[in-house]
């Protein structure tokens, strides 16, 4: 069940936008497929001088600036299937609108390292994605997806699979993911998605 969080203000120097990262709590899972969201939310955070320690709307929070747009980062502490309660939380809460809710995310249909960005679509089985469709009853987001690749057979077992961790070689093209993530992020919150899929989509 998604938690409901409604409110009629919208706040002066309140964040325009919600950049959601996806992964799951905890040390076990820092350096799994399924964490490459948060690996992103933390390399962004490096980057700007910000902290990610603040526990609101059941995420780790922190402000970052992109531009001039002022960007609340979330880091989901319910894990995985249930990352939309934090999501309907926050943007409730700062009356952010979908399209201004920006999810960075693990997906297996790419090779470990490729980027692809989305204006909106299906959660395409990703159970982070879905819960976040189901508590906003919208899937007109924006999207990064970042490779992590497939199983390397039909009959792995997909949970196992993204709850494993990377070989040497595939880290480094998602290494280098990341610090394109970061790029592709910047891109979409300063002048839109269809800029940043025309620039990072593919790399």
């Amino acid at each position: 069940m998604c938690g409901m969080w409604f409110s009629n203000r919208r706040m002066r120097g309140a964040p325009g936008w919600l950049l959601v990262c996806l992964g799951n709590p905890g040390p076990k899972y820092a350096k799994t497929r399924h964490n490459v969201g948060f690996r992103m939310a933390d390399a962004l955070a490096r980057q700007q001088s910000a902290r990610l320690d603040h526990l609101k709307f059941k995420a780790l929070t922190g402000t970052v600036s992109l531009g001039e747009e002022k960007v609340l980062i979330l880091k989901p502490q319910t894990f995985m299937n249930l990352s939309g309660e934090s999501v309907r939380e926050a943007s409730g809460y700062f009356k952010i609108p979908a399209e201004k809710i920006l999810v960075v995310f693990d997906d297996i249909s790419l090779p470990p390292g490729k980027l692809r960005i989305r204006k909106s679509g299906s959660a395409g089985g990703h159970n982070g994605i879905k819960s976040i469709i189901s508590c906003l009853g919208s899937d007109q987001f924006p999207r990064v997806k970042i490779g992590v690749g497939a199983p390397p057979n039909p009959e792995y077992d997909l949970a196992d699979w993204v709850l494993g961790t990377f070989s040497q070689q595939e880290g480094k093209a998602v290494d280098q993911a990341v610090e394109n993530a970061i790029q592709a992020v910047s891109e979409i919150v300063k002048n839109g998605p269809d800029a940043a899929m025309n620039r990072y989509n593919g790399l």
